[in-house]
């Protein structure tokens, strides 16, 4: 929801960071898996309950997505990197998950399996659609620097990096947030289908 006009409010930043990077002589794809190595140690910090280091993992990994698309740009993008770019993202989405789920499994199980549902929902229409729109060859006039076509809703990327640092910040709030989330994640798996479906029949 919040997605398009963070990008444009961060762009200058971020376009700053990836020419320091490239002028060192780091490509896209170094970023790229850098950025997930690192948020990929949210799910031990947050196991361990180490929160306030999980958040910053979080942080560095949100950072390092924006910079590796920049770098991409510069550099030429490829299909590979825009591969890469999606799925480590789901993997990391799902990482951060899990963490909350065996820092206290008791409390947090039931919501993390909720989410990981209501994720499955989000990811596969999310993708799905991506599949049918380079078929036809439709572009997002929403999102045009993006490698695919990046259907919105409710709950995208902002959304749920802003859910996972305040989970951090009140992790015995978990339960509660995690559901309400949940929730709105099956919404914006409603409306992508509808949205999917009527582009697609009218394309």
């Amino acid at each position: 929801m919040f997605d398009a006009r963070i990008l444009d409010a961060t762009r200058g930043q971020i376009e700053a960071f990836a020419d320091k990077l490239e002028r060192r002589g780091l490509t896209a794809d170094q970023v790229t898996w850098a950025g997930f190595a690192i948020g990929l140690s949210a799910l031990p910090l947050l196991a361990l309950g180490a929160e306030l280091l999980a958040l910053s993992a979080i942080i560095v990994n949100r950072v390092a997505d924006g910079v590796d698309g920049a770098l991409a740009r510069r550099q030429g993008p490829t299909d590979r990197g825009a591969f890469l770019d999606i799925v480590l993202d789901f993997i990391f989405y799902a990482a951060v998950v899990l963490g909350f789920a065996l820092q206290n499994p008791q409390q947090n199980a039931i919501t993390a399996a909720l989410l990981l549902f209501s994720f499955m929902g989000t990811a596969s229409s999310f993708l799905a659609f991506a599949i049918m729109a380079e078929r036809r060859k439709l572009k997002s006039l929403e999102f045009p620097r993006k490698g695919f076509y990046y259907l919105g809703g409710l709950t995208e990327a902002s959304e749920t990096v802003g859910f996972f640092l305040v989970c951090c910040l009140f992790p015995l709030l978990f339960p509660l947030l995690g559901t309400l989330f949940a929730l709105l994640c099956l919404v914006t798996t409603g409306m992508r289908i509808k949205a999917g479906i009527e582009t697609l029949d009218n394309s």
